[in-house]
Order: C-alpha cells, then sequence, then structure tokens
C-alpha cells in the first residue's frame, strides 16, 4: 500500500463459466465472503454479469455465461464487495443494452469514506453501507432460496440530513431474475427500514 489496489485472491464470478448447482452455489458464497476473505482486504470478484439465472434455469453455458441470482444482486456486489480498482465481467454492448444498470455502474464509487456493517450472517445475508461524500450506498444480498426481510437500520449511519433516496430491487417475478424496479423519491426515512429481498437477490438504496 499504496501501489496496491486489488487482489485476485478470491473464487471470483468466472468460475460460473464451468460450475454447476448444486455443487457451486455462489449465492451462498457471495454473503459468505464478506465476513471471512473481505476481512483480509480487496479482492477482484469481478460482478456485472447481466445475464442472470434463478436456481431452476442457471446453467453452465460458454459461449453466454450467465450468474447466479438476479441482476439486482450484482449490482448490489459493487457495494458490499469491496474493490478499489473494479472490473466488471460483461461485454461492452450488454451494458449498452441496460442503461439503468449503466447509470449505476456509473454512480457507484469504488473508494469509500466510510464503511458500516449494517446486518446479516454468513451465508445468509450481508448488509453495509458505505458513504462516499456525502452520499450513503446501502447494499443487501441474500443468500437463501426464499424471499427474506432484510433490516437496514438507518441510525447505524452518520448523518440525517438527506434530501433524496434512489433503490434498485428486484422485481416480484421470480422467474425473470433480469427484472429491476427503481425509484427515487424525497427522503422521508424511518429509523429502521425493512425491505423485502427475493430469493438469491439484492438491493441497493442510495441516500444523497
Amino acid at each position: 500500500f499504496p501501489n496496491v489496489l486489488n487482489y485476485e485472491g478470491v473464487f471470483g464470478l468466472e468460475q460460473m463459466r464451468k460450475r454447476q448447482l448444486p455443487e457451486y452455489d455462489m449465492v451462498e458464497f457471495d454473503v459468505t465472503i464478506p465476513y471471512i476473505r473481505y476481512v483480509a482486504g480487496f479482492a477482484d470478484y469481478t460482478p456485472g454479469a447481466m445475464k442472470n439465472g434463478s436456481y431452476t434455469n442457471f446453467r453452465d453455458v460458454r459461449t453466454e455465461p450467465m450468474s447466479q441470482g438476479t441482476r439486482c444482486r450484482q449490482l448490489a456486489e459493487f457495494v458490499v464487495f469491496d474493490a478499489p480498482l473494479n472490473m466488471i465481467c460483461d461485454s461492452p454492448t450488454s451494458y449498452e443494452l441496460e442503461p439503468v444498470c449503466s447509470e449505476f455502474l456509473y454512480r457507484v464509487p469504488t473508494v469509500w469514506d466510510e464503511t458500516r456493517f449494517i446486518s446479516g450472517y454468513p451465508g445468509e445475508a450481508a448488509v453495509l453501507a458505505r458513504r462516499n461524500g456525502d452520499t450513503w450506498f446501502i447494499a443487501g444480498i441474500n443468500g437463501k432460496d426464499e424471499p427474506q426481510t432484510l433490516t437496514v437500520d438507518l441510525r447505524k449511519i452518520t448523518g440525517t440530513d438527506f434530501k433524496t433516496v434512489s433503490t434498485f430491487q428486484d422485481s416480484g417475478n421470480a422467474e425473470a431474475p433480469w427484472d429491476i424496479v427503481t425509484g427515487e423519491s424525497a427522503a422521508s426515512l424511518p429509523e429502521s427500514k425493512l425491505v423485502n429481498c427475493q430469493p438469491r437477490g439484492g438491493f441497493v438504496m442510495i441516500l444523497k
């Protein structure tokens, strides 16, 4: 440090090109490594897959590789996983076809001023909040094959004078893991917020 910006040493998303369920459950792995591997520092996991498979339709397709879990989960991993030199895994044309995801990737920082653990348990869920300047990014990922309500305790982050909140969440259609529902509104938040997370899904909140 400061010459070290990232480390390859992690079982990254590229492994999905040659793995099959149930032997390799990347979804459960994703909600375990924040508690173990990422404690040791940065990791080059390469999230951002725009082709996404549910538990029932995930396949090892070499010519069109996909992730396990929802697309919103892929966005959340840019916040949950720490990588100052962040690499995205898909082709440029894939992001050009998905403006909602591209806009998020433009907005999300790779360097943070502050990080707070919000809630979760290894193998089940992970919710983290990271601050860049006056903006907080809160993201969570669900490691279960069933819906899960994740708790976001806003008392754990500093500053309460937020003007806007942007949200990225899975749609309610479990058979369409690529569907994302977005929203933006004036900030009017309780001290604690419950977020309904889809099976193997994720969410992001941006408080500015």
